[in-house]
């Protein structure tokens, strides 16, 4: 099983994507993804940027993940 990680985007730059995640910033790939920008939502697996998300999934995949620990 894949698990993947929603997260906001916080800058776009040269085909990478930092994003915040729980509070966590990471630098990701967004090269499978058309368009991203600031302020938009994806959902993180391995260092990629692999869909984007609605704030609202955001919000159900972050209250799962928070149940889980």
């Amino acid at each position: 099983m894949c698990v993947g990680l929603p997260a906001k985007v916080i800058r776009v730059k040269d085909g990478m994507a930092i994003v915040d995640a729980s509070g966590a910033r990471r630098e990701v790939s967004a090269e499978l993804l058309d368009t991203v920008d600031p302020g938009d939502y994806v959902m993180v697996h391995a260092g990629l940027a692999i869909a984007k998300i609605t704030a609202d999934d955001e919000e159900e995949s972050a209250s799962v993940l928070e149940s889980l620990s």
